[in-house]
């Protein structure tokens, strides 16, 4: 009897420290770090402990309809931007994530450091959107989109706005500007 209840003590002390940790910067389809895509609003500072949150006010007419939180590090790094799905609202979950901190990255090596060889290397990427001044790739797999600047294309391909961009218009070379999740529940 005291055997079990050794062994019983032992395997469980076992399992719980087998236990591993969330990284706080890891990157996938429903999760960033600890916010995840069921995260709400008011629980932000609990995720971001570490890190200050500054929260959008809209009040003035022209700004109504935009409510991003910021997520900046100790040293003033902006890291993130969250954008709730309902306005002013501390039990909207978010919506969409814009990255900027290197730190954070895919699974498979992805970060704001990371080029179009990179993104192509890792992802299947599902279309490809021409705007004014800059590409955006999609990727399904993610439900991530990587924004890559008009200047790092060459001349000739910057400028037309009707022109249906193909992975081979674009450098292997190019930096991502920033890329983004969208969740949407």
């Amino acid at each position: 009897m005291y055997k079990t209840f050794l062994s019983l003590i032992i395997l469980c002390l076992i399992f719980t420290n087998c236990k591993t940790e969330q990284n706080p910067f890891e990157i996938s389809k429903q999760h960033i770090g600890l916010l995840t895509d069921s995260t709400q609003v008011k629980d932000l500072e609990a995720i971001f402990i570490n890190d200050s949150i500054s929260k959008f006010d809209g009040s003035e007419e022209f700004t109504s309809n935009i409510n991003n939180i910021e997520i900046f590090s100790k040293n003033g790094e902006k890291r993130l931007i969250l954008t709730p799905k309902t306005i002013s609202d501390s039990t909207s979950v978010i919506e969409s994530i814009q990255i900027l901190d290197p730190q954070y990255k895919t699974p498979k090596g992805i970060s704001v450091l990371s080029t179009f060889k990179d993104i192509n290397n890792a992802y299947q990427i599902s279309k490809i959107d021409n705007g004014i001044n800059s590409i955006v790739l999609s990727v399904k797999e993610l439900n991530a989109s990587f924004v890559i600047d008009k200047k790092e294309l060459p001349a000739n391909l910057r400028f037309d706005l009707n022109l249906k961009f193909e992975e081979t218009h674009i450098p292997d070379a190019a930096k991502i500007k920033y890329f983004f999740l969208i969740w949407n529940n």
